[in-house]
């Protein structure tokens, strides 16, 4: 009987093969891999079965770690108001930090890529909302979880097509200030005054 494999190889494996794909980039081959961890392309393929079955091993990892990290960046901290911990969290995530998390998960949005985990676009907006509203509930208003994540993903997709930091740093700090100025009960996007539903009546 062959050997089986081993899991403290294989978590060691899969450790370094998400350092490497983090750095630069979920590869075609197998080879860049094999030659990150020591290994072989064989070695891989015994442990983990196939490439792809090695890939969304890979993107499965990073994406905890990502959780870990940027999760407990946007716990409520009793010594800063929230909007100060979303900065700092906007912060690391467009920083060195959270660019290699981009860069990875910002392949799923390729038609190949998708094929690895072709339910992440939902998955990687469900993930963060508990933790808003948690945190958002500290200001007493859990219900802008989705606006909030809403903004900080547009200003992610903005910043990955213009690569204009300045500006959307600015914009965020923006949001956060309006945030901090919307009194308790009123959310954006809400009834509009009554002479504007008059009007809007009239023209039907």
């Amino acid at each position: 009987m062959g050997r089986r494999p081993q899991p403290s190889i294989k978590n060691r494996l899969l450790e370094a093969c998400t350092d490497y794909a983090l750095a630069h980039g979920l590869p075609d081959r197998l080879e860049p891999l094999a030659t990150a961890t020591g290994t072989s392309a064989r070695m891989l393929i015994y442990h983990f079965g196939t490439r792809d079955a090695l890939l969304r091993a890979i993107l499965g990892h990073a994406r905890q770690r990502q959780l870990d990290t940027f999760g407990d960046l946007l716990r409520v901290r009793p010594d800063e108001p929230y909007t100060a911990t979303l900065d700092r969290a906007w912060t690391s995530i467009t920083g060195s930090d959270g660019r290699p998390y981009l860069r990875m998960f910002g392949q799923l949005r390729d038609s190949a890529e998708q094929q690895l985990w072709p339910d992440f676009r939902r998955t990687a907006t469900t993930d963060w909302l508990g933790p808003l509203e948690v945190g958002l509930r500290s200001i007493g208003r859990p219900e802008l979880a989705t606006l909030v994540l809403a903004v900080i993903r547009g200003l992610l997709m903005d910043l990955d097509a213009t690569a204009d930091t300045t500006r959307t740093h600015r914009a965020f700090h923006d949001f956060l200030a309006a945030l901090e100025h919307l009194p308790t009960g009123q959310e954006p996007g809400g009834p509009r005054p009554a002479l504007s539903r008059d009007r809007s009546s009239s023209r039907s």
